[in-house]
């Protein structure tokens, strides 16, 4: 079962490779169109309101990838299967950086209006106003909050939790996109989706943090100017785990992120992050690269995970036993 799980993560991966996301019924965004509907019928201006929602919304997908679980306990191929199929898609690794790499494009050929029309698929910022500074900018910051949420957390969860883990993350992640920001309808509905996407991402931010830092020089970047951008500015940002990823991204490309940002006519002013200069199209397309080094990496040390899960067990098993064999020869010799 090791080998099936491990297997059908490496599997999945491939398959966000090759293909990226469906292009038609995709699952989540299924998923997505009910819990809209979920909200339109849960919503109350309230905090417990929030909570019966986001325990519906996350809790019926988990149950029903608990009972798949269940089903392939025995049966190595089918969840193989199931952990490839489940692994595919919640992953975003390709598409993302493909439509990062095709406005990078626009940028570069001078189209703006083009740019400014990819943006909307990549962060919910208004590009109406933005510069291609600052279209680089939001750009670059979206790949490197996206790697660790639609990448590195999703393989961590996987890892640990199998294909309930998988789900579950995934399920969370989109209730916080679709009500965890802060608006009038959802500062206070939306506050439980919100602190759980945040619990979720917490460890996963930081891996992907230190994998930038490992990666920085694939992109011409420093280690150590990544890591002292990172432990520097990290805690800056209004979220507890963007600004992990940005700072390092920031230190790894040798940019300044951060700054003005407007979302459907709300203004937010992020502190900045990085000491260097201002983000050009060509950053988008190191970022890219950066992403999929990232990307790389958490799928070698996630599915390591798994195939050397028995062998883990052995040795703890054998180290158990040595000390229960210490702990009865020194009652022995107290006696």
């Amino acid at each position: 079962m090791a080998a099936a799980n491990g297997a059908g993560l490496l599997a999945g991966a491939g398959l966000d490779l090759v293909f990226g996301d469906p292009r038609r019924l995709h699952p989540v965004a299924g998923f997505g169109s009910l819990v809209q509907r979920w909200e339109r019928r849960s919503y109350r201006p309230s905090r417990a309101a929030g909570l019966r929602f986001a325990a519906v919304a996350v809790g019926v997908p988990v149950v029903a990838a608990l009972g798949v679980d269940l089903v392939t306990r025995r049966r190595p191929l089918a969840r193989a299967v199931a952990i490839a199929g489940g692994t595919w898609l919640v992953l975003g690794g390709t598409s993302l950086r493909r439509e990062a790499n095709g406005l990078a494009a626009a940028l570069i050929a001078g189209d703006l209006a083009a740019a400014r029309g990819r943006l909307p698929r990549l962060c919910g910022r208004d590009p109406s106003t933005l510069d291609t500074s600052g279209l680089a900018r939001a750009t670059v910051e979206s790949l490197a909050e996206n790697t660790s949420d639609a990448v590195v957390a999703p393989l961590c969860w996987g890892a640990l939790a199998g294909l309930p883990g998988l789900i579950g993350y995934r399920a969370i992640n989109t209730l916080d996109a679709m009500v965890g920001h802060r608006s009038a309808r959802y500062g206070t509905f939306g506050t439980v989706a919100a602190r759980l996407d945040d619990l979720a991402n917490l460890a996963p931010a930081r891996l992907s943090a230190a994998l930038t830092v490992a990666a920085a020089p694939t992109v011409g970047g420093s280690r150590r100017a990544t890591l002292r951008t990172w432990l520097r500015d990290g805690h800056r940002h209004p979220s507890p785990n963007g600004g992990q990823v940005e700072a390092a991204a920031a230190g790894a490309l040798g940019v300044r992120l951060g700054g003005r940002n407007v979302y459907a006519g709300r203004v937010e002013q992020r502190p900045q992050l990085g000491t260097g200069r201002r983000a050009e199209p060509v950053d988008i397309v190191r970022a890219a690269r950066l992403s999929a080094v990232v990307g790389a990496a958490t799928v070698a040390l996630t599915a390591g995970h798994l195939f050397t899960a028995p062998a883990r067990r052995a040795l703890l098993r054998r180290a158990g036993l040595r000390l229960a064999g210490r702990l009865a020869a020194r009652r022995g010799r107290s006696r």
